[in-house]
């Protein structure tokens, strides 16, 4: 297992294909590890540096105590790629991890030479509805908040065909660490992004699947007017449609990937 150190956070990556293919960050959303890629990876192109890593208080890495600011987990982001060597990477963000890849982009817009936006937004919620699932969390935990989330992550015909990989979708978010969820929801609460993204000149688009309960498609699409980005729509896919629908996932990364070479 490979790790990065950023400011004493231990950070699981994992970084795979040739050292010189054209580099492709991915970051996840809330609730998340890296593996909720697994299924989008085999079905790009060939000769590609395919690197993810679980953000603070996820997955493997390290869960600091809550809460956390949007500008922590941009910071992590950029050490990654620091830490590889790597400059202008294509940053794929689903959800928070979208929101990440906005923040990053401004920030260190020597890392980012473009940007893809699944079913996120530059400001997703009131902060009241975030400080409030902070508080449920802090004080019962995920699982009584589980059939919520499953409900807006997946389309019905989702829940009705894969009861047992629901059941490991469900296991992954009950075992994210209350710090690690409860400060990312703090970092979603206070982050409003809307300034900074409109001012981002970069090659970008966007994706929300349709039935999408968490960030709605026209909140997405907004987001990609800001850009002046093309979204597209993935019938049928809820808030992870790398996992619903993974091949028209690879199809339009690989489509931005030809077009941005």
């Amino acid at each position: 297992m490979k790790t990065v150190i950023h400011n004493g956070t231990v950070l699981h990556i994992r970084d795979e294909g040739p050292r010189d293919g054209a580099p492709v960050l991915f970051a996840n959303s809330l609730g998340t590890d890296l593996r909720v890629w697994d299924a989008v990876l085999p079905l790009l192109p060939d000769g590609l540096r395919l690197i993810r890593y679980d953000k603070r208080g996820h997955g493997l890495s390290d869960a600091p105590p809550a809460p956390y600011a949007m500008d922590d987990l941009i910071a992590d982001a950029a050490a990654v790629l620091d830490a590889l060597q790597v400059t202008k990477a294509v940053v794929v963000g689903l959800s928070i991890g979208g929101m990440i890849a906005q923040g990053l982009a401004h920030a260190r817009p020597d890392l980012v030479r473009g940007i893809v936006l699944m079913d996120t937004a530059a400001r997703i919620g009131p902060a009241q509805m975030w400080q409030d699932r902070i508080k449920a969390v802090q004080e019962h935990g995920i699982a009584p908040l589980a059939d919520g989330v499953m409900a807006r992550w997946f389309a019905p015909a989702f829940h009705r065909d894969n009861a047992a990989e629901l059941a490991l979708w469900r296991n992954m978010l009950c075992r994210t660490t209350r710090d690690g969820y409860a400060g990312c929801c703090a970092a979603i609460a206070g982050a409003d992004l809307t300034d900074t993204t409109r001012a981002l000149d970069l090659p970008a688009i966007a994706m929300a699947g349709s039935e999408d309960g968490a960030t709605p498609p026209e909140l997405v699409r907004a987001t990609a007017s800001l850009l002046g980005a093309q979204f597209h729509l993935i019938d049928g896919a809820g808030h992870l449609p790398c996992v619903e629908s993974p091949a028209r996932v690879a199809d339009l990364i690989t489509a931005f990937l030809k077009e941005t070479a």
